[in-house]
Protein backbone atom coordinates (compact mmCIF):
# COMPACT_ATOMS: atom_id res chain seq x y z
CA UNK A 1 0.00 0.00 0.00
CA UNK A 2 1.12 3.17 -1.30
CA UNK A 3 -1.78 5.57 -0.18
CA UNK A 4 0.06 6.10 3.50
CA UNK A 5 2.87 8.25 2.21
CA UNK A 6 0.27 11.11 0.70
CA UNK A 7 -0.75 11.99 4.13
CA UNK A 8 1.75 14.26 6.56
CA UNK A 9 2.30 12.42 9.45
CA UNK A 10 0.58 13.25 12.57
CA UNK A 11 3.96 14.48 14.75
CA UNK A 12 5.53 16.62 11.59
CA UNK A 13 3.71 19.82 13.40
CA UNK A 14 1.81 20.29 9.56
CA UNK A 15 -0.89 22.18 10.53
CA UNK A 16 -4.22 22.44 6.87
CA UNK A 17 -3.65 25.58 5.33
CA UNK A 18 0.18 26.47 6.38
CA UNK A 19 1.87 28.37 3.40
CA UNK A 20 5.04 26.10 2.83
CA UNK A 21 6.06 27.71 -0.29
CA UNK A 22 9.46 29.09 0.40
CA UNK A 23 10.21 27.30 3.07
CA UNK A 24 13.41 25.58 3.10
CA UNK A 25 14.12 21.86 3.30
CA UNK A 26 16.55 20.03 5.56
CA UNK A 27 17.25 16.31 4.33
CA UNK A 28 18.55 14.28 7.19
CA UNK A 29 22.41 15.29 5.82
CA UNK A 30 21.69 18.58 4.61
CA UNK A 31 19.77 21.27 2.64
CA UNK A 32 18.27 20.20 -0.46
CA UNK A 33 16.60 23.54 -1.54
CA UNK A 34 13.22 25.27 -0.69
CA UNK A 35 9.32 24.09 -1.49
CA UNK A 36 8.17 25.74 -4.55
CA UNK A 37 4.92 23.90 -4.43
CA UNK A 38 2.51 22.04 -1.86
CA UNK A 39 -0.25 20.18 -1.53
CA UNK A 40 -2.27 18.98 2.00
CA UNK A 41 -5.42 17.20 0.56
CA UNK A 42 -5.56 14.35 2.59
CA UNK A 43 -4.20 11.16 0.48
CA UNK A 44 -2.46 13.82 -1.77
CA UNK A 45 -0.27 15.62 -0.01
CA UNK A 46 3.18 16.35 -1.61
CA UNK A 47 6.03 18.85 -1.84
CA UNK A 48 7.63 20.41 -4.96
CA UNK A 49 11.23 21.07 -3.96
CA UNK A 50 13.46 23.03 -6.19
CA UNK A 51 16.70 22.12 -5.99
CA UNK A 52 18.65 24.97 -6.72
CA UNK A 53 21.97 24.10 -7.83
CA UNK A 54 21.98 21.14 -5.45
CA UNK A 55 20.92 18.95 -8.41
CA UNK A 56 21.19 21.35 -11.57
CA UNK A 57 18.47 22.92 -10.81
CA UNK A 58 15.48 20.18 -11.11
CA UNK A 59 12.70 19.71 -8.95
CA UNK A 60 11.80 16.62 -6.63
CA UNK A 61 8.67 15.50 -5.49
CA UNK A 62 8.53 14.17 -1.83
CA UNK A 63 5.27 12.44 -0.35
CA UNK A 64 4.42 14.07 2.95
CA UNK A 65 5.13 11.09 4.84
CA UNK A 66 8.66 12.14 4.20
CA UNK A 67 7.87 15.07 6.52
CA UNK A 68 9.16 14.69 9.77
CA UNK A 69 9.30 18.25 11.28
CA UNK A 70 8.20 21.78 9.94
CA UNK A 71 9.35 24.91 11.89
CA UNK A 72 7.18 28.02 11.52
CA UNK A 73 9.46 30.34 13.07
CA UNK A 74 12.80 29.24 11.01
CA UNK A 75 10.50 28.52 8.04
CA UNK A 76 12.25 25.33 7.74
CA UNK A 77 10.84 21.63 6.58
CA UNK A 78 12.98 18.29 7.98
CA UNK A 79 12.36 15.34 5.85
CA UNK A 80 13.46 11.86 7.12
CA UNK A 81 15.79 11.03 3.82
CA UNK A 82 19.08 11.76 2.83
CA UNK A 83 20.07 13.63 0.14
CA UNK A 84 21.21 10.39 -1.57
CA UNK A 85 18.09 8.70 -1.09
CA UNK A 86 15.70 11.82 -2.79
CA UNK A 87 18.47 12.28 -5.75
CA UNK A 88 17.57 8.48 -6.33
CA UNK A 89 13.93 8.84 -6.14
CA UNK A 90 12.16 8.13 -9.66
CA UNK A 91 13.10 11.55 -12.04
CA UNK A 92 10.37 14.18 -11.38
CA UNK A 93 8.94 16.80 -14.15
CA UNK A 94 6.62 18.85 -13.09
CA UNK A 95 4.41 18.95 -16.32
CA UNK A 96 4.44 15.54 -16.99
CA UNK A 97 4.55 14.15 -13.91
CA UNK A 98 2.39 15.87 -10.92
CA UNK A 99 -0.91 14.93 -12.42
CA UNK A 100 -0.21 11.30 -13.57
CA UNK A 101 -1.16 8.58 -11.08
CA UNK A 102 1.42 5.94 -12.88
CA UNK A 103 4.31 8.57 -11.55
CA UNK A 104 2.48 8.81 -7.71
CA UNK A 105 2.31 4.71 -7.78
CA UNK A 106 5.94 4.30 -8.55
CA UNK A 107 6.80 7.05 -6.32
CA UNK A 108 4.97 5.50 -3.67
CA UNK A 109 6.21 2.75 -3.79
CA UNK A 110 10.12 4.15 -3.86
CA UNK A 111 8.97 6.08 -0.44
CA UNK A 112 6.71 3.54 1.24
CA UNK A 113 6.16 0.02 2.55
CA UNK A 114 7.75 -1.73 -0.92
CA UNK A 115 10.62 0.47 -1.40
CA UNK A 116 14.00 0.06 -0.29
CA UNK A 117 13.18 1.73 3.09
CA UNK A 118 11.32 -1.13 4.16
CA UNK A 119 8.46 0.76 5.56
CA UNK A 120 6.98 4.20 6.05
CA UNK A 121 9.75 6.80 7.28
CA UNK A 122 10.55 7.39 10.60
Amino acid sequence: MTENVWNYQPTSGHLTGTDLTGYKVEAADGSIGKVDKHSDEVGDAYLVVDTGVWIFGKEVLLPASTVVRIDPEDKRVFVSRTKEQIKDAPEFHRDKHLGDTRYREELGAYYGIGGPFGGPPV
